[in-house]
């Protein structure tokens, strides 16, 4: 399937009518969930076909792909910048989830990304050894700090982002689907809570 390519003048709308979206805006929309349909795996940062898929990190090198990203933050721990470290145990969480935020706006490679702002495309978030990792493949903005959880409830601490904070929520999974509750989380002016609660996350886990 060959899709058209639109030139920026060709896409310009000067004054579009409250309410509908710009031709651009909705060209880019059906792209990133083409996109979705064709790749299956979107827990992996290689799409059909094996070939490695670089796209900018914060630092601007277009050289580094999100795997190689992934791959290095998931060799890194937390600090226990406010708080202890929780005790290395496994959790019912343990795992990586992926989810695909739709936004209708395209997302802009930067070099200092705004802190858990919802961005278009795939996002990724892991659990382990108390540790809890997330990132946004297309810019490559990612954070990284401790979890523990009570029953249904999970709280969050010691992230660089907000080091302050600690962010309180009910989780549940269900069918391989992850999704938050927010109790109280004042991280990134709420955009953690936000970014978190959005969407389901799906489980990577072989069932």
């Amino acid at each position: 399937m060959i899709l058209p390519i639109f030139s920026d003048s060709f896409l310009q709308i000067n004054k579009p009518l409250p309410g509908i979206k710009t031709l651009k805006t909705s060209v880019f929309y059906m792209v990133l969930v083409l996109g979705l349909s064709l790749n299956p795996r979107p827990c992996s940062s290689v799409p059909p076909g094996g070939t490695k898929a670089p796209k900018p990190s914060p630092a601007g090198n277009a050289d580094v792909s999100p795997s190689a990203i992934w791959s290095e933050l998931l060799k890194k721990t937390t600090f226990p910048h406010t708080a202890p470290l929780p005790p290395q145990r496994p959790t019912i969480l343990d795992g990586t989830y992926t989810k695909f935020d739709p936004l209708e706006r395209a997302p802009v490679a930067c070099r200092r990304c705004p802190d858990y702002v919802p961005a278009g495309g795939n996002w990724k978030l892991n659990f382990g050894n108390g540790v809890f990792r997330i990132m946004h493949e297309f810019t490559g903005w990612r954070s990284i700090g401790s979890f523990v959880i009570d029953g249904n409830r999970m709280r969050l601490f010691n992230d660089p982002t907000c080091t302050e904070v600690t962010g309180a929520y009910f989780w549940t999974l269900k069918d391989r689907r992850l999704e938050f509750q927010v109790i109280q989380d004042e991280c990134a002016i709420g955009m953690r809570a936000r970014n978190l609660t959005k969407q389901i996350w799906l489980s990577c886990q072989a069932p």
